[in-house]
């Protein structure tokens, strides 16, 4: 895996990145959104750049609350990383499958961002569904 990978949300510094906590609710979209367009802002992505993070990150929140629980709490974290935006995100499900890999919804999500990859943990009771993706500026090459 190389350095640019996600990392199950973890990063060398605890308080590097932005983590949000909202309902899993669609009426909180907007906020996760205008948080990946700021922080791939000051990341200095090119205008392209920030609307494909933005519309990766309303799709991946949308996929999972579409499988959320109810009353689950939809969590997306942001690290920066090399000139990368990493994106963790995760919701509580009843369900112990991962999102369909094979709708238009995952495809188009997969054409928007470098690496996305999906997976579901146990828990108690239910089920947390995860989407990890990463996002490289146009400037950020491979080592």
């Amino acid at each position: 895996m190389s350095h640019t990978e996600p990392r199950s949300g973890e990063s060398e510094n605890a308080l590097a990145g932005v983590e949000l906590r909202m309902a899993a609710d669609p009426t909180q979209l907007s906020i996760v959104r205008a948080v990946a367009a700021d922080i791939a802002m000051r990341q200095d992505f090119d205008l392209d750049s920030i609307e494909d993070l933005k519309l990766a990150v309303d799709e991946a929140c949308s996929t999972l609350i579409s499988l959320a629980s109810q009353g689950a709490v939809l969590s997306a974290q942001f690290v920066v990383v090399d000139g990368s935006v990493q994106v963790f995100t995760k919701v509580g499900s009843q369900r112990s499958a991962p999102p369909d890999r094979d709708s238009f919804g995952w495809r188009v999500l997969s054409a928007l961002v470098d690496s996305v990859t999906t997976w579901v943990a146990p828990q108690a009771e239910a089920f947390e569904v995860h989407i990890d993706l990463v996002k490289r500026s146009l400037g950020t090459v491979d080592a």
